[in-house]
C-alpha cells in the first residue's frame, strides 16, 4: 500500500459521491523516493479496488516535494483530476509531456529542481486551466514564452534562476497578480510591463537594475514592489502617483547609500538656444517661415519642472535628485529634469498630496530602506 498523507475537504462534485463525497491529497514528501519507486507506488493505486482509474480520479492533489525523482512516471496520466502537482526539491532537469494530459492542473509549482531551457514543455500553453506556475531556483538562462500562452495565470514565480531579460510581450498575462522575478541577472524591465493591469505584487529584487520604467504609474492596483539589492540610483517620479502601494522595499541600492544631486549636464548648442528664446518668448512661427524638421525640433520642447523657472529645454538638461517627501511619513529619492544648473538652488519642491481621507492611514505603509 503506499505511503501517502489525506488532506480532505467536501467535495461539490457528485461524481465523487462513490467514496463519501471527500477528495484526497496524495503526499509523498520528503519520502526519499526515486522515480521507480514512485511508478510502482501510482501503479499500486491504479490497480486498487480492481479498477484501473477508479482511486486514480479521487485524487485532486499530489505532493512529490523533497524526493529524488529525476522524472516522472507515465502512471501519472491517469491521476486525471490532479489540480494541484508539487514537484519541488528534486532533481529534475525537464518536465516531460505528460503533464500535458492534466487537463485540470491549477497550480504546477516545480521549484528548487535542476531544470534547463529546454526542459518545460513547448506546449504548455495549452494547459488553460493553470492558474499558479512556480520555477523559481532553477537553472533557468530565458524566459519560458510558452507561459505567455497561459491567459488564465494569475501567479508566477521565476525568480532564483540566471534570466538576464524579460519578453517585451510579457504584457499578454492580463490577470497576473503576482510577478515574482527576484534573483535573476536582469539590467532593465521592459516599459510593457506597465500593461499588467490586475498585478499586486512584484518582485525585481537581487537583479542587476538601474531603473525601472516609468510605466509602472500603470500599475493602479499595486501594493509591493520589491526593489531591494539592485543598483537603482533613483526612481521615476510617477511611483508617487501608485496609490494602493502598501510595501516598497529599496534596501541595498546606491540610492539609499548616497546622495547624488547634479549628475550630468551638456551646455545647451547653439540651437538650443535659439530654440529656448523661441519657446520662452512665445514668439510665433509655422512652416512656411522655417523648415519643417526644425518646426518638429521645436515642438519637441520640454517644460522645466521648477515652478519658479519659465525655461525649457530639449536636449540639455540637469539630472537632479531629490528625496520627495511621501505623504508626510518617508521621504524617497526621485529623479527630476531641469533646464540649467540655476534651477538646482532652488529645485521644485515635490510633495506627494494627500486626500484628507487618505491622511490618517498615510499612502504608503512601509518603506524598506535598512
Amino acid at each position: 500500500m503506499a505511503n501517502y498523507v489525506d488532506y480532505t475537504y467536501s467535495s461539490s462534485d457528485s461524481g465523487e459521491s462513490d467514496y463519501t463525497g471527500k477528495s484526497q491529497c496524495l503526499d509523498f514528501s520528503y519520502s526519499m523516493i526515486n522515480s521507480d519507486t514512485l511508478s510502482a507506488k501510482l501503479e499500486t493505486i491504479t490497480s486498487e479496488r480492481g479498477s484501473h482509474l477508479h482511486k486514480a480520479n479521487y485524487y485532486e492533489s499530489m505532493i512529490l516535494q523533497h524526493n529524488r525523482l529525476t522524472t516522472l512516471p507515465d502512471s501519472l496520466i491517469h491521476f486525471v483530476n490532479i489540480k494541484i502537482l508539487n514537484l519541488s526539491g528534486n532533481n529534475l532537469t525537464f518536465i516531460p509531456d505528460l503533464i500535458l494530459e492534466l487537463k485540470n492542473l491549477t497550480s504546477l509549482i516545480a521549484k528548487t529542481n535542476r531544470l534547463e531551457d529546454g526542459g518545460i514543455p513547448k506546449n504548455l500553453g495549452v494547459c488553460k486551466s493553470l492558474r499558479e506556475v512556480n520555477f523559481s531556483g532553477n537553472n533557468l538562462t530565458r524566459f519560458p514564452e510558452q507561459l505567455l500562452e497561459l491567459d488564465g495565470l494569475r501567479y508566477l514565480y521565476i525568480g532564483g534562476n540566471h534570466i538576464s531579460m524579460i519578453p517585451n510581450t510579457i504584457g499578454r498575462l492580463q490577470r497576473l497578480k503576482v510577478l515574482y522575478l527576484g534573483g535573476n541577472c536582469l539590467t532593465d524591465i521592459p516599459a510593457e510591463v506597465g500593461q499588467l493591469a490586475k498585478l499586486q505584487a512584484l518582485v525585481l529584487s537581487e537583479n542587476q537594475l538601474e531603473s525601472i520604467p516609468s510605466t509602472i504609474i500603470q500599475l493602479k492596483k499595486l501594493r509591493t514592489l520589491s526593489l531591494h539589492k539592485n543598483q537603482l540610483t533613483t526612481l521615476p517620479p510617477q511611483i508617487v502617483a501608485l496609490k494602493e502601494l502598501m510595501e516598497l522595499s529599496l534596501r541595498d541600492n546606491p540610492l539609499v547609500v548616497r546622495f547624488v544631486r547634479d549628475l550630468t549636464y551638456n551646455p545647451p548648442t547653439l540651437l538650443e538656444l535659439a530654440g529656448r528664446v523661441i519657446k520662452s518668448n512665445c514668439i510665433p512661427y509655422n512652416t512656411c517661415e522655417i523648415p519643417q524638421h526644425l518646426a518638429a525640433y521645436l515642438g519637441s520642447a520640454h517644460q522645466c519642472v521648477n515652478p519658479k523657472c519659465q525655461g525649457v529645454y530639449f536636449d540639455s538638461r540637469v539630472e537632479h535628485v531629490k528625496f520627495v517627501d511621501f505623504c508626510g511619513k518617508y521621504r524617497i529619492p526621485l529623479l527630476q529634469y531641469l533646464c540649467s544648473p540655476n534651477c538646482t538652488k532652488n529645485p521644485v519642491s515635490s510633495c506627494c498630496p494627500v486626500d484628507s481621507e487618505d491622511s490618517d492611514e498615510g499612502r504608503m505603509k512601509k518603506v524598506l530602506l535598512g
